[in-house]
């Protein structure tokens, strides 16, 4: 297969959906699951998208409500993270309240429904806008993390590679006084903690120094190309796309209806509340994400 070129474009933050005087249609999970269903039956290879919906009965927060508006101050951004010493103290101050959420989430139902299509030959890869590695622990075997693993550490110098607890027990050790600190979990390891962050001490790269950053794509990066090519390549040979649990509201997974749009392949969401693509998709499913497809399940 040639390969895809494709409009590049950074992990933004700047969308919002338009406002309507329209509520959008809820189903019921059973009738949600039929269509479903249905939908499976006629393009029965699909690739599947996934977002933090997908998650959040895993106790993992999300960062939109159902209309894609922002539920808290929004994440912490690639340039502010490289070059701000204070950032970067935030950013690892609060993931020790934040990063053990994450790394003790277990799969839930959904994850697990999203292998069984895999099993059924229904899912040809699942590409997951998540960074919390839950599709593997429940078992899907074909998954790209497209925004990369919150598990693991990378020197943005040397290139050195760690897991992420070695990180934390790192900073833990050097901060013996944030260990008392409490507060809300917020999406991907953060956490809503409003400290003096101004003495805490950030973990180095053991071998050169330099700045340990989280392997995944934080807010105003690129998501790598190779990675968007294999996700455009299995779209492209799939007999359909599947989206679950995402708003679309960042490019890096709106693209991937885009490209479906212009390649005539049939397209649904699911997902509870709006979607950017509302006007790109063939089916819109506004239901619960785990009862859907365990009624879908039940049908195939």
């Amino acid at each position: 297969m040639p390969v895809t070129t494709h409009r590049s474009r950074p992990f933004s933050t700047d969308q919002r959906l338009p406002e309507t005087d329209t509520p959008p249609v809820v189903h019921e999970p059973e009738v949600a699951g039929a269509m479903l269903a249905e939908f499976i039956h006629r393009h029965p290879r699909l690739m599947i998208l996934t977002g933090a919906g997908v998650s959040t009965d895993s106790g993992i927060p999300d960062y939109r409500d159902g209309d894609g508006a922002w539920k808290r101050k929004q994440p912490v951004q690639h340039r502010a993270f490289m070059e701000d010493t204070q950032t970067r103290q935030r950013y690892w101050g609060r993931s020790l309240i934040g990063w053990p959420v994450m790394r003790n989430a277990t799969p839930n139902p959904s994850h697990f429904h999203i292998a069984d299509l895999e099993l059924l030959n229904h899912s040809s890869l699942v590409v997951t806008q998540n960074v919390d590695r839950l599709h593997q622990k429940a078992g899907t075997r074909a998954v790209l993390d497209l925004h990369g693993r919150a598990d693991e550490v990378l020197c943005m110098s040397c290139g050195y590679r760690c897991p992420r607890d070695e990180v934390h027990d790192r900073c833990a050790d050097l901060n013996p006084g944030f260990r008392h600190y409490t507060a809300t979990t917020a999406p991907d390891g953060d956490a809503d903690l409003d400290v003096d962050f101004s003495d805490f001490r950030v973990a180095g790269c053991p071998k050169c120094r330099g700045i340990l950053k989280p392997d995944v794509v934080f807010f105003g990066d690129f998501v790598p190309r190779q990675r968007v090519n294999a996700a455009l390549d299995a779209l492209k040979a799939s007999d359909g796309l599947l989206v679950i649990g995402s708003s679309l509201m960042v490019y890096s997974g709106f693209r991937f209806c885009r490209y479906g749009k212009e390649w005539g392949k049939p397209m649904a969401t699911l997902n509870l509340g709006r979607t950017r693509a509302e006007k790109l998709v063939d089916l819109k499913l506004n239901s619960h994400i785990g009862e859907t497809l365990q009624a879908a399940l039940d049908q195939l």
